[in-house]
């Protein structure tokens, strides 16, 4: 027992090596005595001499014994050595987590409890344009915006207080980074703990988002660009409409009224003299300008009725569903509560178009029977909402390049404001209810 009270160091390699080789040499010579003893025996015709040969085995067995015994010794030393936290494998095991995170191609930094950064990857430096030697040792703040420091600061408090081992940080929305050139950039982090004897470190591997969000936000307004040039192209296409009805309404049709109005005064003008088939060629003839104002008006209609103008949008929409029963045999029901609302021409037009290619769709797919068509005011909102009792489901899904219908419908309620809900099933019907803001669609009051 030593009586220092200290712990005895363990042999070093070459002691064991040295240790070894001297117990193996008397297990040698033992071997080497027995065979020569043996042979001296044999020489002297003497065939067995039962002491010799038992003092012979026992030096051999006491050799052998000897060196096994080292040899165990030597090897649980090593096993030992190998598994020990300091000893070279586990040093080999962090040497190789070093060189997984100095390759890692996120960023990792590694703080300790004062969030003082002990390490620095080196997409880290990348990252924030400085170097590991000159960011070791100083605290996250100089990364961090000063607008966030103190939550920054508040967060990793809190989750070292959880015990939890991992969490992704910025969940909801980005993080901001600061550069070393001070330039502000968004990044995405996640963020770690482990315990390293009584002191805790975090662990937080951040990834540069600024590309991402810069082609996002380029993405964004593109399809911003792309929905104010619909509806600049939906107000283009609904004044050329209200510009060729007015002129088939007014011009065209005038004239031939005046067309029918000079045939009746030929038709007086003649004597009752001429011949049958000039009058039935005049009666004809009016009958043919009839059924031409009549194409005429219902042309003007669809592109655009004067209604709409002149009366507003609810004797419009009643002119509309009287016309679709008319056409094609299916009834709709209305019920149409708007109070005293006066609705903007542009919210009287969408409103009105909405229901329109509503109608056209369900008398296109649906194979209905009955339509009930609703347009009540709701708290701050109007809601349109048409419904049938036809096969449902593939009225959603339109053959491509056949109809752009609910497409439409959709870009015209995203353009007041509005959502656009459906609801079908196989059999069950289809369902458009539309939810727009009466601020974007009804005239406000005069101030006086």
């Amino acid at each position: 027992m030593p009586v220092s009270g200290k712990t005895p160091m363990p042999p070093s390699a070459a002691s064991r090596e040295r240790l070894g080789s001297l117990a193996a040499r008397p297990a040698v010579a033992a071997t080497a005595a027995f065979v020569v003893t043996l042979a001296a025996m044999l020489a002297a015709r003497r065939w067995f001499d039962p002491v010799l040969f038992i003092c012979v085995a026992a030096a051999l067995l006491l050799a052998t014994s000897a060196f096994l015994l080292v040899r165990a010794r030597r090897d649980g030393s090593s096993a030992h050595r190998e598994a020990s936290p300091g000893s070279s494998h586990a040093g080999v095991n962090e040497a190789r987590m070093m060189a997984i995170i100095r390759s890692s191609m996120e960023a990792v930094i590694t703080i300790d409890e004062q969030q003082r950064i002990v390490i620095f990857n080196p997409m880290a430096e990348q990252v924030f344009g400085c170097s590991a030697m000159d960011a070791i040792g100083s605290s996250l703040d100089r990364f961090i915006p000063q607008r966030f420091r103190a939550v920054h600061a508040r967060h990793v408090e809190q989750f070292g207080e959880t015990g939890v081992s991992d969490r992704q940080m910025g969940r909801q929305r980005l993080l901001s980074g600061l550069r070393a050139n001070g330039e502000e950039f968004p990044l995405e982090a996640s963020i770690s703990q482990i315990r390293d004897g009584n002191t805790r470190l975090y662990t937080v591997m951040l990834r540069d988002v600024t590309e991402r969000v810069r082609a996002e936000r380029a993405q964004q307004q593109a399809r911003e660009e792309l929905r104010e040039l619909s509806a600049n192209l939906q107000n283009i296409r609904e004044d050329e409409k209200t510009r060729i009805a007015r002129e088939l309404h007014d011009d065209l049709g005038q004239q031939l009224t005046a067309l029918k109005m000079d045939i009746s005064s030929v038709e007086q003008a003649l004597d009752a003299s001429a011949s049958a088939p000039v009058r039935e060629q005049l009666q004809g003839m009016r009958r043919l300008i009839d059924m031409t104002v009549a194409s005429v008006r219902r042309i003007a209609a669809d592109l655009r009725p004067v209604m709409l103008d002149d009366l507003g949008l609810i004797p419009a929409i009643e002119w509309l569903a009287n016309d679709f029963t008319n056409r094609y045999g299916i009834d709709v029901e209305r019920d149409i509560e708007t109070g005293d609302a006066r609705f903007t021409p542009a919210g009287a037009t969408a409103l009105f178009r909405i229901v329109q290619e509503a109608l056209t769709n369900v008398a296109r797919h649906a194979d209905a029977t009955l339509v009930t068509l609703s347009l009540r005011a709701a708290e701050q909102t109007f809601v349109l909402r048409i419904a049938d009792n036809g096969q449902g489901a593939q009225q959603a899904a339109e053959p491509a390049g056949k109809s752009f219908g609910l497409l439409g419908v959709r870009e015209r309620a995203h353009m007041l404001g509005g959502a656009v809900d459906i609801h079908t099933a196989q059999g069950e019907g289809f369902v458009l209810s539309v939810t727009i803001p009466a601020e974007t669609v009804q005239m406000q009051e005069m101030q006086t």
